[in-house]
């Protein structure tokens, strides 16, 4: 051991005067109270170098091998393993004063080697953790800082929110080598988890993760209506569901046409619902801990009567053409359209027709018989519809008054006259013999065995007992006469009628008797035929 130290000058004086490129790894790493290994580039070999001298920072001997003896320097006793085939070294149960420059020079068949390595040794990382100066807080309105403390060596700090890495910004400030973590202005986003990433080079160790608490909201307030539609009918149920965005969650408040109601929580249920229940409906929202609120956009609810009874009233229960008539519809519930149709069809309004107050009335100047037909008026609301119909019938006449029967009669025949007149309902009529009135309320006037007497003017008048109206008279002249007892014109026509058809038949048949009698004789056949002829014609002239 007393040679140690002159053979290590001697040999760092060696080392001085060569050089080992490559040697030896450029750094090794490792921790306290791991193993290093000095692991050089040669090749192994079994035949023993001249001399092996491993020093720390060229003055400090570790190990110097020569003709197959070994010098251990006493700081390595028992904590150094050297390889004879490729001289390299391990080094246990480091510590930080391990680190530091080593060296190894060596000579192999006359020929010498030498290298140098750098150890750094560290503290592994450990009992990483995270304070806060806060994890209660309100969006846009608070800051927060964030410190982050390990033990270990030669420390470098990251941090995570969720699983992105957080870095600086106008919002966000790290400090302290990294080890401290400010956010200014808080929002949601804020609200981790945090943690702190902290390593060297030869360890990482991570905190568990800070949780913030960011309050906010409440915001994007919106109300929903079931059912949808904003008309109800009287007895309706209906629910109105108010949701936010909030931390935590809002509380509720529920106003109709600006009043409050004593309704809390986030669904608003109206059963039974009753036309006074009618109005604008909102909700607003509050957080207790923002000290924030938000209100909805009003919700219209109508509550509807619905519709029943419906009728057309008319003003006249019996129209007369020329008059005023208007039909009203009506109907119990709440009424919101009315639209009118007449024998099936929409109506189309007329001259002589006006409609008001919103179509309730249908108004007829002066009716006319045009106007007859069904008119139907349906009556609506957004709830319900009913409908009512009325069958107009114009009451008119009578005019056009006619008269049929004969203008002359044979005495002791029977006389028929008829009277007609356009009118509805139909006319009434009287009749009058030369000015003076011989038969009321009857459209005939019979008479059986006219005499002599009876020749004379009749006359009609037509009434309508609606109208009140009586036609203007139409006179009938009527002359009886006698005629033969004997054949008339007619009779005598018929007669002769009668005669030539007889003849006619008569020379048809006496022509076919002789024809098949005298078949066989053609000449005596045309005699005979000839003489028939003449006597006929004889027999016609007598």
């Amino acid at each position: 051991m007393a040679l140690l130290l002159p053979l290590l000058v001697v040999f760092v004086a060696f080392a001085s005067l060569t050089e080992g490129v490559g040697l030896l790894p450029d750094g090794l790493n490792a921790a306290v109270g791991e193993t290093v290994m000095f692991t050089t580039t040669l090749t192994p070999t079994e035949k023993p170098f001249q001399s092996v001298n491993w020093s720390f920072n060229f003055s400090t001997a570790i190990i110097i091998v020569m003709n197959s003896e070994n010098i251990i320097g006493p700081e390595y006793e028992g904590r150094i393993t050297f390889f004879t085939s490729t001289a390299s070294l391990e080094l246990r149960s480091l510590t930080l004063d391990d680190t530091g420059e080593y060296a190894v020079n060596i000579i192999q068949d006359g020929k010498p080697h030498s290298g140098r390595a750098t150890l750094v040794i560290y503290e592994k990382v450990s009992s990483v953790s995270v304070t806060s100066s806060s994890t209660d807080l309100v969006e846009f309105s608070g800051s927060v800082s964030l410190s982050c403390s390990a033990s270990g060596s030669s420390l470098s700090f990251l941090w995570l929110n969720g699983s992105s890495e957080v870095t600086a910004s106008d919002r966000v400030q790290l400090t302290d080598g990294g080890s401290s973590l400010t956010i200014i202005t808080v929002t949601r986003s804020d609200q981790g988890p945090f943690r702190c990433r902290v390593s060297n080079p030869v360890s990482t160790g991570t905190s568990d993760p800070v949780n913030l608490s960011i309050s906010y909201g409440p915001e994007n307030i919106n109300l929903i209506l079931s059912p949808s539609q904003g008309c109800f009918a009287v007895g309706s149920d209906i629910s109105l569901t108010c949701s936010v965005g909030s931390r935590p969650p809002a509380q509720f408040n529920w106003f109709l046409n600006g009043d409050q109601l004593l309704d809390t929580g986030s669904e608003l249920r109206l059963m039974n619902v009753q036309m006074s229940q009618s109005g604008n409906y909102s909700c607003q929202a509050f957080n207790s801990k923002t000290l924030r609120s938000q209100t909805s956009q009003p919700s219209t609810i109508t509550v509807l009567e619905k519709i029943s009874a419906a009728s057309v009233k008319p003003s006249t229960n019996l129209p007369v053409e020329g008059t005023s008539v208007n039909l009203t519809c009506e109907a119990s519930g709440s009424v919101f359209t009315r639209n009118w149709m007449k024998d099936g069809s929409d109506l189309t309004p007329t001259d002589n027709m006006i409609l008001s107050d919103n179509n309730r009335v249908l108004t007829f100047d002066t009716v006319n018989r045009k106007d007859n037909g069904e008119y139907f008026c349906q009556i609506s609301n957004p709830v319900s519809s009913d409908g009512a119909k009325y069958i107009m019938i114009v009451n008119y006449g009578p005019e056009n008054v006619q008269i049929k029967g004969p203008n002359e009669i044979n005495i002791k025949d029977t006389l028929k006259l008829t009277c007609s007149a356009e009118s509805t309902p139909s006319a009434r009529f009287t009749w009058f013999l030369n000015g003076t009135e011989i038969l009321n309320n009857s459209a005939e006037y019979i008479k059986e065995e006219v005499e002599f007497s009876d020749s004379a003017n009749y006359t009609c008048q037509a009434w309508n007992n609606i109208t009140e109206r009586t036609s203007s008279s139409v006179v009938h002249e009527l002359t009886v006469t006698d005629q033969p007892s004997g054949c008339a014109a007619g009779c005598i026509a018929g007669i002769l009628i009668t005669c030539c058809v007889i003849f006619t038949a008569a020379v048809g048949g006496g022509y076919y008797i002789y024809k098949k009698k005298f078949n066989k004789n053609p000449q005596k056949q045309n005699t005979e035929q000839e003489e028939n002829m003449y006597e006929n014609i004889s027999i016609t002239r007598k």
